[in-house]
């Protein structure tokens, strides 16, 4: 069985086959955020079934489409639609496509996500800019014998959101007139939704919202000597003593009403600041 390393290296190989450029940016797209896809100047569209050990995505309104090509001139690779613990993978596996965007060159990685929101100032379609996260997964993407080729054994993560990205991210936002609130993630494994009492307890931790993805990516691209920042759409309110039943249906439809707000706003983060958006980490 092949190594870590020589997957990463299989699958970049097979992906500079089919795409000439190099991304400097790696963006994956979460649930009702497939528009911002629409957005790429696209130059290859490659299913992730095709690309050598990828993982499927699974989930609703996950297309599993890398797209490689540019926004707003800056060279990028696109998961359109993530992969998730829930889904049956290793986090290893949850986080190869990250591995594989910093094999070809990437040195910033951008994620967005759907979320619940449990802190009782965010509104539904709100933007979360996550700026900390708590993980409450039951494993981690790094777990196992350590390739120093891939970054280092005990990777330090006093910032593991790039903090000039989470301070452009706040000031593009308030410049475009976008509600959007510097926040705390904390990632659980899903797929069911929480109780009450689990929304009390992870709200008492210190976390504003919950997901079941995000966090494993930003500790794989972090111990790849990767910038890492992240977005989320608040979907559903998570008040335990106003808590309604989840509809799915509704989440997707506010996702991507929130991902209206959030594509607005990576357009214009691009745009003005792309130059920052391609400069490596000095951890590096």
């Amino acid at each position: 069985m092949q190594n870590l390393w020589d997957q990463i290296q299989d699958a970049a190989e097979f992906i500079r086959s089919r795409w000439e450029r190099s991304p400097r940016v790696g963006l994956i797209l979460g649930t009702g955020l497939g528009s911002l896809a629409r957005q790429i100047n696209v130059e290859a569209e490659i299913p992730y079934e095709e690309v050598p050990h990828f993982p499927e995505s699974t989930a609703p309104s996950h297309s599993g489409k890398l797209l490689c090509g540019t926004l707003a001139d800056v060279p990028v690779m696109v998961m359109e639609g993530r992969v998730h613990y829930y889904e049956g993978y290793s986090l290893q596996q949850v986080t190869f496509p990250v591995r594989v965007m910093r094999a070809l060159g990437a040195g910033t990685l951008v994620l967005t996500s759907a979320v619940g929101g449990m802190n009782p100032q965010f509104e539904l379609a709100d933007i979360a800019i996550i700026d900390d996260h708590i993980s409450l997964m039951p494993d981690n993407p790094l777990r196992g014998p350590n390739d120093d080729r891939l970054g280092p054994r005990f990777p330090d993560m006093s910032q593991p959101y790039d903090r000039q990205l989470v301070q452009l991210a706040a000031e593009t936002a308030l410049k475009l007139g976008i509600p959007a609130h510097k926040s705390v993630l904390v990632a659980v494994p899903g797929p069911n939704l929480e109780t009450r009492a689990e929304y009390r307890m992870l709200r008492q931790m210190g976390a504003d919202i919950v997901g079941m993805s995000t966090v494993p990516e930003c500790i794989a691209a972090v111990h790849a000597g990767m910038r890492v920042t992240a977005f989320s759409v608040v979907t559903d309110m998570c008040l335990p003593d106003a808590l309604e039943p989840a509809d799915i249906g509704q989440i997707i439809a506010v996702a991507e009403r929130g991902g209206e707000k959030l594509q607005q706003l990576l357009l214009e983060l691009f745009r003005t600041h792309g130059e920052t958006l391609m400069t490596e980490s000095a951890r590096t």
